[in-house]
């Protein structure tokens, strides 16, 4: 088993939104798009939110986004640590 972290299906990562900026207006008609960084984690440009992707599956819960928030994108562990 690889210590490196599992891609994210590239058609997943057109869909999914930031559950966060999808809220504000002001960011547009498709707001909260993501991109990946670091190949684990999901950053949302507009609300800074950071969502890490553990196992290949996305955490998109708001807590998790927001416990990274703070942290910018060159320090994020890699892999993600567990929950």
């Amino acid at each position: 088993m690889s210590d490196l972290p599992a891609p994210v299906n590239p058609l997943l990562l057109e869909l999914l939104r930031c559950p966060v900026a999808v809220r504000a207006a002001e960011h547009g008609p498709d707001p909260g798009r993501l991109r990946l960084a670091h190949g684990c984690w999901l950053v949302c440009d507009e609300s800074g939110m950071k969502y890490p992707i553990r196992d290949g599956i996305a955490i998109m819960l708001v807590e998790e986004g927001e416990k990274w928030r703070a942290t910018a994108e060159a320090d994020l562990p890699v892999p993600p640590p567990a929950a």
